[in-house]
């Protein structure tokens, strides 16, 4: 039994989200002490931190203005991902909502240099798409300037060294992005493209140059698998098509785009730029660990830099970078298996990482925490499919009741980040799976397409192969392994439950995907057409979408099944929930049925986590 109950645990803090403020001696961070993620500012390492912000919804993000001691944030209510836009004044503590568009989306696109003004795209035109506008500091609400209207996913990667252009990005898949340099001093502003190209090809994460002159981003463009640091020059002249693989050709009509860093096959996950000095980190994903590079750019030679000493940092897991304002430190977020998220602030030429936050762990001894091992399960196909293995203390042999944790996206990872829920179960006397099945982002392009549309199955039967190796596992009881998994992880759950029914002893769908079809009817309109690009359309593919629902297989279900969700989710309509709860007890399934009427797409208020993660482990100890 565990020495501590789920309360216990869910009080494991996390702080994240640092932003340095324009004076270089305050820092902002987000934490969850109050239960839901918020506004803190701090003045030196571990000191007393102030709480600035006190609402029972969760803050998303915090940005310093560069020149004033103000801060925009965001925050959405009960969970609907309407994200309003929020000034805080940090000498008067004064709060107002600068965009008060409660029924449209806003999606921070940041300050310009001077903090005369801010960047964001919003849908408040049309629903289904994100315009972009820009907005005085003093301004509030429709006195935001429309600047260019979109016809599809956009939002921002910043302001030009001379706020005169923003970088715009727009989206049509995971795998699929379009750079632009929107002109804010043209009579009519347009977009001027910058990647043009065919095919599926990524460009991510990208920063002006201190110069203006160029871009530097992560892409797959041209034969690779995986994504390397490259720089756009935006004064080159054409060239020629660079080499391609099949269904990736890239075409470019001006414009030089040169290889700045290789990532040694793994994806460079992105560069955080300061474009003032080009100094930079930028960070691999190396097996789902993080490998991180910091360096300063040669202003004469773009794709040259030298390299400072790597930073110390506990966990393995770290990002969030933000500078001071001259640079010479960065604060970023560091977590692991056994290492709650703080916030370390690192001097940039030494590599000396010092912890400025101290988010406490509950009262529970870390040393407590155990670690996973990564390892490597061979698929149906010989397919190599990785995953994160725990076990807990004093396990018995052939005794331990596991639960597969199933991450969502489809195009996620699941990485050896801490995980406070994970934790309690191994306290409890679970050991912990955690598969990156076919699909899963950070294994290359090819690895994360092996899912698409027709192919979706392939991923459930990884999670067969899976369960099958922790049957072989000496330290497994075989009859005591569930499934558990929140939105794309709740449909794998279902699916599973639904193809391999003798595997199961139980199932947890958490804001799961029940039936592709009513999903892709209700969910938001801004995300149904970036969602049929993975899954399929409902024009063209709705019968095999109707084939692999799980709904529609709902008679194979033999494990008790619980299913959890929020009433206002705009991604996964709550629908879901109430149609395979209500089919699969009409089957004689013994279900559980859980509906949070002021959550979203998961579960961010405290108290509602106690009680839903109370509820699971009641579900797992009656079931499994």
């Amino acid at each position: 039994m565990s020495s501590y109950d789920i309360e216990r645990y869910l009080n494991v803090r996390s702080a994240y989200g640092a932003s340095f403020g324009p004076d270089g001696e305050r820092l902002s961070f987000l934490m969850n002490t109050t239960g839901t993620p918020q506004v803190w500012t701090l003045e030196e390492s571990r000191g007393w931190p102030e709480q600035r912000t006190f609402y029972d919804e969760r803050v998303t993000f915090a940005s310093w203005s560069p020149e004033r001691p103000e801060l925009i944030f965001g925050m959405d209510e009960g969970g609907n991902e309407r994200a309003q836009l929020f000034r805080l004044d940090a000498e008067t503590g004064e709060i107002e909502n600068v965009t008060a568009m409660p029924d449209a989306k806003h999606r921070w696109g940041g300050w310009s240099h001077d903090g005369e003004r801010f960047a964001f795209t919003s849908n408040r035109r049309d629903e289904s798409v994100f315009d972009v506008y820009v907005q005085g500091r003093d301004e509030r609400g429709d006195e935001a300037q429309l600047v260019y209207e979109g016809d599809g996913w956009l939002s921002l990667s910043g302001w030009s060294p001379d706020d005169s252009r923003l970088l715009v990005s727009q989206a049509y898949s995971n795998f699929d992005q379009d750079l632009y340099v929107l002109d804010l001093e043209a009579d009519d502003p347009d977009l001027e493209h910058l990647t043009p190209h065919e095919g599926d090809v990524r460009y991510q994460s990208a920063s002006w140059a201190p110069d203006g002159d160029g871009i530097y981003l992560v892409t797959d463009e041209g034969d690779t698998d995986t994504l390397y640091l490259a720089y756009l020059d935006l004064e080159g002249g054409a060239r020629s098509a660079p080499e391609t693989r099949a269904g990736r050709e890239t075409t470019r009509e001006s414009g030089d785009l040169e290889t700045v860093a290789d990532g040694d096959g793994w994806n460079v996950g992105g560069i955080a730029l300061d474009d003032e000095t080009g100094r930079f980190v930028y960070s691999r994903n190396v097996e789902g660990y993080t490998d991180l590079t910091v360096g300063e750019f040669d202003p004469d030679a773009p794709t040259e830099f030298e390299t400072f000493p790597e930073p110390d940092l506990p966990g393995g897991i770290s990002g969030g970078v933000g500078f001071d304002p001259d640079a010479e430190r960065f604060a970023l977020s560091t977590s692991g298996d056994t290492v709650n998220t703080n916030v370390f602030v690192v001097d940039i030429e030494t590599g000396e990482a010092e912890q400025w936050t101290s988010a406490p762990t509950a009262g529970i001894p870390p040393e407590s925490f155990d670690d996973s091992e990564l390892v490597h399960v061979e698929s149906f196909d010989e397919l190599d499919v990785p995953g994160f293995f725990t076990l807990p203390d004093d396990y018995e042999e052939g005794e331990t009741p596991v639960i597969v944790d199933i991450h969502g996206g489809p195009e996620s990872q699941r990485r050896p980040s801490f995980s406070s829920v994970k934790q309690y179960f191994l306290d409890r006397g679970y050991a912990y799976f955690e598969p990156n099945v076919r699909g899963s982002s950070g294994y290359g392009a090819d690895y994360a397409s092996l899912d698409d549309v027709e192919k979706r199955m392939d991923s459930v039967a990884d999670i067969e192969a899976c369960v099958e190796w922790l049957q072989d596992h000496p330290a497994v009881d075989p009859d005591r392994i569930a499934a558990k998994g929140g939105s794309y992880g709740g449909f794998m759950v279902l699916a599973a439950l639904t193809e391999y029914p003798d595997l199961w002893a139980a199932g947890i769908d958490t804001v799961g995907i029940a039936n592709f079809v009513t999903f892709l009817e209700n969910t938001g309109d801004w995300r149904r057409e970036l969602r049929e690009a993975e899954y399929g359309s409902l024009e063209d593919d709705r019968e095999f979408l109707a084939e692999i629902s799980p709904i529609n297989n709902v008679e194979n279900i033999e494990a008790p099944l619980f299913v959890l969700h929020g009433e206002n989710d705009p991604r996964v309509p709550v629908g879901e929930a109430e149609q395979i709860a209500e089919k699969a007890a009409e089957q004689g399934v013994p279900v559980r049925k859980l509906i949070f009427e002021d959550e979203g797409h998961g579960f961010s208020k405290l108290e509602n986590r106690i009680e839903a993660y109370s509820a699971i482990a009641d579900f797992l100890d009656e079931h499994v």
